[in-house]
């Protein structure tokens, strides 16, 4: 299905995270198809390379390959981005996990590594990229949420603690950079069916409650999460910040 151009993305330096598989995949794709000037970061290698094999010949795509758990490694990344691409003026906060854990299983180094994987990246990256938006007079950053935490998901304390957390990190960035024309907003995906998901997670009772819960019978693909994103980073929500968008098929 074509989706809506935004003119304001064409020739824009983008940095997704995760941005090798899954609904990073998709809005690597989505932003190429825009004229967007690409970087994501990941990794996994192999995928990430796969996914820049099957671009289309004219894109303007980078990929760095990079543990986000390491701040280090991510500075390198975002630097090398950069340095291919141009200033980067709109951030997407893509990467995380969502493995399953029980409460008597986390330890402190699980705990802190948890959060690393799924919190921690989100603020370095968004300090990395500031001052190129600062500098050109405004950007977007895109946090990724989750509905886990709002509809009280259990089997994985440390992810839906991480999750909510992005709406405190995604406000308090808002606050902060809004004088200088730097939006910020997070969007929480519900149950969206990424090759992952279904191998490891989709079950026929998962999917039945998911048809139950859900106002829209139908499975949530990546690229309703991807479009949305577009949205938030083009200049059309030149109005939005400091909002968290719900984006579950109206499970919440």
């Amino acid at each position: 299905m074509q989706g809506a151009i935004y003119p304001s993305l064409k020739d824009r330096t983008v940095l997704v995270t995760g941005g090798g598989s899954g609904i990073g995949e998709a809005i690597v794709r989505q932003f190429v198809n825009q004229g967007a000037r690409v970087g994501f970061i990941d990794i996994d290698a192999d995928a990430s390379k796969q996914l820049l094999a099957s671009l289309p010949a004219q894109a303007s795509a980078r990929f760095e390959h990079a543990d986000l758990r390491d701040i280090d490694a991510l500075r390198r990344a975002i630097a090398g981005v950069r340095e291919a691409l141009g200033p980067i003026t709109i951030l997407i906060n893509n990467a995380a996990r969502d493995d399953r854990h029980t409460i008597e299983e986390v330890t402190p180094e699980f705990w802190d590594e948890r959060i690393a994987v799924n919190l921690k990246h989100q603020f370095f990256a968004a300090q990395a990229v500031a001052p190129d938006m600062i500098r050109a007079g405004g950007g977007s950053i895109v946090n990724m949420g989750s509905v886990s935490w709002v509809i009280g998901q259990g089997n994985m304390p440390c992810y839906t603690t991480a999750k909510s957390a992005v709406q405190g990190l995604t406000r308090g960035l808002a606050r902060d950079l809004g004088p200088n024309n730097v939006r910020v907003n997070s969007i929480l995906p519900g149950w969206i069916m990424t090759q992952r998901q279904q191998d490891m997670w989709l079950t026929p009772e998962g999917e039945a409650e998911l048809m139950q819960r859900q106002c829209i019978k139908r499975k949530l693909v990546p690229d309703d999460i991807a479009r949305v994103v577009l949205f938030f980073a083009a200049d059309d929500s030149g109005a939005c910040t400091n909002q968290n968008y719900i984006v579950d098929g109206g499970w919440v």
